[in-house]
């Protein structure tokens, strides 16, 4: 490790409970300034074994790196990502057909001489092969926010273990341009400027064998010049460093890198070396002379790994941590930019939600009282509709009742002719007369009224 990047590390070392919710490192270095005299030693203290102290806990600890791989199905993602860490991580092939793209996270233990290294590649299975690509872009910004999420939420847990967290967010995207040779397509333009603000973008010219050196030239000079012209934001090498600063600034100029992967060893002269066997000649991987394949893996791993995870978490992670918190209603300042304590803010949030809520459970009464009122004014209705049926169908009975009654009337009358009939009839047979039904009526209430007479 670079005595720089020691010194980097140092600086930035978490002091979080000792900031407020927005102050960065530079805000605390230059206040710390004025406030600060430099005095001399007369004799050996011991605090210059720092470096080696972190460096001791760190090859301890151990390191993470996340790298994000988007490019198209087929395009040699997963290649590359073997031929850089001089590996196989048995990746699937991934066919053509999926109906939208999902982000596929494996995991790897790797180490080199006694540096642990936890490495996480993710790769976006899909993408490019859908006929609607309006979105393909958006599963992976949210699976970069998502992991920004989960980083803030373990923050901001009350028992919180940091050490021992394992560290999701995207470190580097390796973003691969199909080798058209032409321009950068629309899919690619898109996708980079929704991410240029969330994850460190290195471009890279996919199987640049497949085009001619002064096609190549061309294409990395449109490619740059569309980048600019759309305004997207991609990572530059850090020329801060004045022991990296200079082949960083030259590498700049490289970018994109035009790349070739492959995992195939061929014996040339009297050395192995990973190379693609071609009818009209061998394309060796490590030779500058065909590829930039040694570029990218001298600046990504070799040179700025470290960078890569600083400028993830001081750059990308702050921004989004700083629109979370301003969303929860955390400010430095106040109105008249005066420093806000957590509790003032936690108290003006607190009254905020207090009247939030009285204001909703005032809304929800007047509406459930609205509701009563609708609700006994159906009921009336149907009372006052019901009435009305009950109503028509007495009338309807009593009607009913009259014509039957009517009737009845009538089969008496008919009864009473037809016996009048009869007993005329009989009369002038000879024959004596029967008694009359109402004589016999009479009989009969005699007999049950015995005391009437």
């Amino acid at each position: 490790m670079a005595s720089s990047d020691v010194a980097r590390q140092l600086y930035y070392q978490p002091d979080i409970g000792m900031r407020g919710p927005f102050t960065s490192p530079t805000d605390n270095h230059d206040a710390g300034k004025k406030n600060c005299r430099s005095l001399f030693l007369s004799g050996h203290v011991g605090f210059d074994s720092l470096p080696d102290q972190l460096v001791n806990k760190s090859i301890h600890q151990g390191f993470c790196f996340n790298i994000l791989s988007i490019g198209e199905t087929g395009i040699g993602k997963s290649t590359l990502i073997d031929t850089l860490f001089n590996t196989s991580f048995d990746d699937h092939v991934s066919t053509h057909f999926q109906p939208n793209v999902r982000l596929k996270a494996q995991t790897y233990e790797l180490q080199e001489s006694n540096v642990r290294l936890k490495l996480t590649i993710v790769n976006t299975v899909g993408f490019g092969d859908q006929i609607n690509k309006d979105d393909s872009y958006q599963p992976i910004v949210d699976y970069i926010d998502a992991q920004f999420e989960a980083y803030l939420q373990e923050e901001l847990k009350i028992k919180r273990s940091l050490y021992n967290y394992h560290d999701t967010r995207i470190h580097v995207c390796l973003y691969f341009i199909s080798p058209t040779g032409h321009s950068l397509k629309t899919l690619d333009l898109l996708t980079m400027k929704n991410l240029d603000s969330k994850v460190n973008i290195i471009p890279v010219i996919a199987k640049a064998d497949t085009i001619s050196k002064s096609e190549l030239q061309k294409f990395k000079i449109k490619i740059m010049s569309e980048l600019v012209s759309n305004g997207v934001q991609i990572y530059q090498f850090p020329t801060d460093d004045e022991s990296i600063a200079k082949i960083n600034a030259t590498m700049n100029g490289h970018l994109p890198f035009a790349v070739v992967g492959s995992t195939e060893e061929l014996k040339i002269g009297n050395k192995v070396v990973k190379a693609r066997q071609y009818p009209w000649g061998i394309v060796q991987v490590e030779n500058e002379n065909h590829c930039d394949f040694v570029k990218l893996r001298e600046m990504l791993i070799c040179t700025n790994m470290e960078d890569l995870r600083e400028q993830t978490h001081m750059r990308h992670y702050e921004l989004y941590r700083r629109c979370k918190l301003e969303e929860m209603g955390f400010r430095d300042t106040g109105p008249e930019n005066k420093p806000v304590s957590l509790q003032e803010t936690y108290e003006a949030k607190r009254h905020e939600f207090i009247g939030e809520l009285e204001q909703k459970q005032e809304e929800m009464r007047q509406m459930f009282v609205q509701r009563v009122k609708e609700k006994e004014a159906l009921l009336k209705e149907a009372e006052r509709e019901l009435q009305m049926k009950f109503e028509h169908l007495k009338r309807l009975h009593q009607e009913e009742r009259m014509k039957v009654e009517e009737k009845r009337k009538l089969l008496e009358d008919e009864i009473i002719a037809f016996n009048k009939r009869k007993a005329a009839s009989d009369i002038l047979q000879g024959r004596p007369l029967p008694p009359t039904p109402t004589a016999g009526f009479k009989k009969d209430k005699d007999r049950k009224n015995p005391g009437f007479m």
